[in-house]
């Protein structure tokens, strides 16, 4: 359950804290790829929260070298619910790169940009999601965005939603493709809003079913490699689902779908 915050005592509970190099690389790519505009609209330096970065400091580190791609100003603030792991942080600060005490609440003077926060929700459950994107949206600057999901251990497969102050906007699939034998396996890897949906009626499931046939459809594209036949895969899929990215991200082993297509249904 969710730690409600005290004078002193910050908003979540600790995580595991288990974090690899590079495991986040095709989400920082995609915020990298994908919202550079949005990074460079404000006149002062973009402001980006790693929250819940664990035991080690290295996503934190790596988010900072992949947004100053976008905008060579990015700074980047990781938050950590547990004081120790700030703590062992504190040597890795340098210029645009900090870290501080604290959960949910977002304790900076200043609104960010953008708050990612990956492998943070696993371990909640469903019905405390809906409150912690309202509180963690209501945090963002205006135009900001919340990226939310969870992914394996050494970054192959990971699903993450997109959120601005508004609430949820899309779905990104992001996959390592050479380790991908069905688009379905992605479906471990779905954040907890949607882990528990992936079942026969809920629109998820659906839309992972219709990705099976696609990817089966496409098998004749095997030969050319795995990128082609997820982009013929893909492709196909924009047929009947609402896509908002195109084939240079499907290169990438992405596709990106509206939420309101995937959303669960309730009652």
């Amino acid at each position: 359950m969710t730690r409600p915050a005290g004078p002193h005592r910050p908003v979540g509970a600790v995580t595991r804290g288990t974090t690899n190099p590079n495991r986040l690389r095709r989400m920082d790519r995609w915020i990298a790829a994908t919202h550079a505009i949005a990074l460079r609209r404000n006149t002062a330096a973009p402001v980006a929260v790693d929250l819940g970065y664990g035991a080690a400091p290295w996503t934190a580190v790596e988010l900072l070298q992949r947004l100053r791609t976008a905008d060579a100003r990015c700074e980047v603030v990781g938050i950590e619910i547990d004081p120790a792991r700030v703590a062992a942080a504190k040597p890795y600060e340098r210029d645009g790169l900090t870290f501080r005490h604290g959960g949910f609440e977002i304790p900076l003077a200043r609104r960010p940009e953008l708050i990612r926060a990956a492998n943070v929700l696993r371990q909640y459950d469903e019905d405390e999601v809906a409150a912690v994107w309202a509180r963690l949206c209501g945090r963002l600057a205006p135009g900001g965005l919340l990226v939310e999901g969870t992914c394996d251990e050494i970054g192959r497969r990971h699903v993450w939603v997109a959120l601005g102050p508004e609430g949820p906007r899309t779905v990104t699939f992001a996959t390592r493709l050479g380790s991908l034998e069905r688009p379905s396996d992605l479906a471990e890897r779905l954040p907890k809003a949607l882990i528990h949906r992936n079942v026969p009626g809920e629109p998820v499931h659906a839309f992972l079913r219709d990705f099976d046939r696609a990817w089966a459809a496409a098998a004749p594209f095997a030969p050319l490699g795995a990128r082609q036949r997820w982009i013929r895969a893909v492709g196909d899929l924009a047929g009947s689902w609402p896509l908002v990215d195109d084939r240079r991200r499907w290169r990438q082993g992405e596709v990106t779908v509206e939420w309101t297509a995937l959303a669960p249904t309730f009652g």
